[in-house]
């Protein structure tokens, strides 16, 4: 049976809340691109601070063992 993929905040890369790098983690991409992709968004509509801040109250955290 496969394992089900989850959206965690990530402990070890991040900047403010590890939300950009949980969702790159998630999507198997880079964390810089999903940063600039989220800052693009923040600029153009202006509620990414808000949804950011959403997300970081939301995702829970994993905690990556070593």
């Amino acid at each position: 049976m496969p394992e089900i993929k989850r959206l965690y905040r990530s402990s070890k890369d991040k900047v403010l809340g590890g939300v950009c790098g949980g969702i790159a983690e998630y999507l198997g991409v880079d964390p810089v691109v999903v940063r600039l992709i989220w800052v693009v968004f923040s600029l153009m509509w202006g509620l990414g601070l808000l949804v950011y801040i959403l997300a970081w109250i939301i995702i829970p955290v994993r905690h990556h063992t070593i």
